[in-house]
């Protein structure tokens, strides 16, 4: 068996791609670094697999659809959900827990909570461009103290990734983000139902635009497009520009940015592009450069792929993204 894509984590601070590869008598694990500016590129190879749960292999050995973002299997997924604090199959958690307002873009808030001892991974994989801890306590006093913003302030727990996707381009500069984050914190901790066993935090705002790519001048392009599933034999090469929560930004050589929902590679076999893999580019221009090649250097994804240096490329399927769409469902 190859090495299957785990998904993206945030290490240190910094996007890794997880792989896993199962044999007769054990299991391997190996983490892939990634770099901005840097050419990212992979084929799909046969069928998507669940990724089972809790850190064990699925063992139905079942294969999952491959537009979902879940990657398990009905089993591994119900699973998953026994054990979940999102899920509140666990109040009885005697763990210290923190709640947070995290910040996505201008009137995009939301309110949730996270075990303490995961820091701001929570925030990472989300996507947070910005976040403050309000408070940190038991879990069902978070869990009030959550419901309470929900109720009291219209603060949302969930924000669609179309509409944190659609306002990552046109950021407003680190001040303004900082102010509405503070403003909404001074908002939360005024409240008079505020949980007893909960202790309010000061505000100090955190700023993740730097972390993800997003804070260079000149800002990301906007989005043109997003992939919504992986197919066998498909390829994917772009140039990393951004990495945000579980996308990845791609530009690509014709112009534009396609977003990579790195849930959708969990459970996939991958292997690097090869030249034969790309499409032919169209004939250059007289005098200018060769249509479709790229100065971000080789791509390649994967626990130990073979380099090859291929033009960007999509052969999987894209949704195109017009300025102010923003679609709910799926993404």
């Amino acid at each position: 068996m190859g090495w299957r894509c785990g998904g993206l984590r945030w290490t240190g601070g910094a996007p890794v791609l997880v792989w896993r590869r199962v044999g007769e008598d054990r299991a391997e694990r190996r983490e892939s670094a990634l770099s901005y500016g840097r050419a990212l590129g992979f084929r799909v190879l046969g069928a998507r697999h669940c990724v089972g749960a809790r850190g064990h292999s699925c063992p139905l050995g079942a294969t999952v659809p491959a537009r979902g973002t879940g990657g398990l299997c009905p089993e591994c997924a119900r699973l998953d959900r026994a054990h979940s604090v999102a899920a509140d199959t666990a109040a009885d958690d005697p763990r210290t827990f923190r709640v947070y307002l995290a910040w996505f873009g201008p009137g995009l808030v939301k309110v949730g909570i996270t075990a303490e001892e995961r820091g701001a991974a929570r925030l990472l994989e989300q996507g947070a461009v910005a976040f403050s801890w309000l408070g940190r306590g038991p879990l069902m006093s978070a869990r009030r103290a959550e419901e309470l913003l929900r109720t009291a302030l219209g603060v949302p727990d969930r924000i669609p990734y179309a509409r944190k996707r659609a306002v990552r381009s046109e950021l407003p500069v680190r001040a303004e983000r900082a102010a509405e984050t503070a403003r909404a914190h001074a908002r939360a901790v005024a409240l008079a139902d505020w949980p007893t066993a909960l202790e309010r935090l000061e505000c100090a705002v955190v700023d993740h635009a730097e972390v993800f790519g997003l804070a260079g001048t000149p800002a990301p392009a906007p989005v043109t497009g997003v992939v919504t599933e992986l197919v066998d034999g498909g390829v994917v090469a772009g140039r990393l520009v951004a990495a945000a929560g579980p996308d990845l930004h791609l530009a690509m050589d014709e112009g534009g940015t396609v977003v990579l929902d790195t849930r959708l590679m969990t459970g996939w076999e991958l292997a690097a592009v090869r030249p034969a893999d790309v499409p032919a580019p169209a004939p250059p221009p007289p005098g200018g450069p060769a249509a479709g090649t790229s100065a971000a250097g080789p791509t390649a994804v994967g626990p130990s792929a073979t380099v090859a240096t291929v033009v960007t490329a999509m052969t999987v399927p894209v949704r195109d993204v017009r300025p102010g769409d923003v679609q709910e469902g799926l993404f």
